[in-house]
């Protein structure tokens, strides 16, 4: 029962500060294996004022799936993503996942003011309110999504076609010898971690943008395109 689920696992069911009381974050969460593991991790990010979207893999198993949205349902402002891809590592796929998360946070009610996302395996090693000073201490207004223009090593990722493919049941990544075109409005790509930190005004304009929409389907055949997107688009002028 719910009330089982709160009081045994200790999830805090009021905010610990005003601070963080009006500081919403927003958590994108992408998870395919290991419940407990999840729930841990859950357990340790959680506050009231927040919001959470957990990305559960389409190939998941029934069982894994069903106990992830027991575990939701015991909270209003944790939800499932509305659509949930099949993810390949390295894959599109992957970046959908976030996507198709942050659709759903921008349509929620709750006013968050960042948005962090995480895989499974994760964990914190900071509290809400460490991580809401560190934001508002160099950040404030600013995304965290470091990088540096494209180095040669992984050029690769982006100058031919990539196909996610499944084999034995295995799903991965794999190049087609088939040469890209440039990329559109002559962007420059930038190349850094698949994991950020976004404000919400840079979110909403990566989901309505003409540029970042153009980027997102040209990323469609590339390379772990996570780890391009989100710090391309950070570095356009304004």
């Amino acid at each position: 029962s719910c009330s089982t689920v709160l009081k045994t696992l200790h999830f805090i069911t009021t905010p610990l500060s005003e601070e963080e009381g009006n500081f919403s974050l927003a958590y994108i969460i992408t998870i395919h294996k290991e419940l407990e593991m999840f729930v841990r991790l859950l357990r340790a990010i959680y506050m009231p004022q927040n919001i959470y979207c957990i990305h559960v893999d389409e190939k998941s198993p029934r069982d894994y799936k069903t106990a992830v949205q027991n575990i939701v349902n015991c909270f209003e402002n944790i939800f499932i993503s509305s659509k949930r891809e099949h993810v390949v590592y390295a894959g599109f796929s992957r970046l959908q996942a976030d996507i198709n998360c942050m659709r759903d946070l921008v349509n929620s009610k709750v006013q968050w003011n960042y948005v962090i996302n995480l895989c499974g395996q994760d964990y914190p090693l900071k509290t809400n309110k460490e991580i809401i000073q560190y934001i508002k201490s160099k950040w404030n207004g600013k995304n965290i999504t470091p990088g540096i223009v494209q180095p040669l090593h992984v050029k690769h990722r982006t100058e031919v076609s990539y196909r996610e493919y499944v084999h034995s049941g295995v799903p991965y990544v794999y190049p087609a010898k088939i040469r890209k075109a440039q990329p559109p409005h002559n962007l420059t790509i930038y190349f850094g971690s698949a994991y950020y930190i976004l404000t919400k005004d840079f979110v909403e304009f990566t989901l309505s943008d003409a540029r970042a929409k153009a980027l997102l389907e040209w990323s469609r055949d590339t390379y772990s395109p996570d780890e391009h997107y989100w710090v391309t688009l950070n570095r356009l002028p304004g």
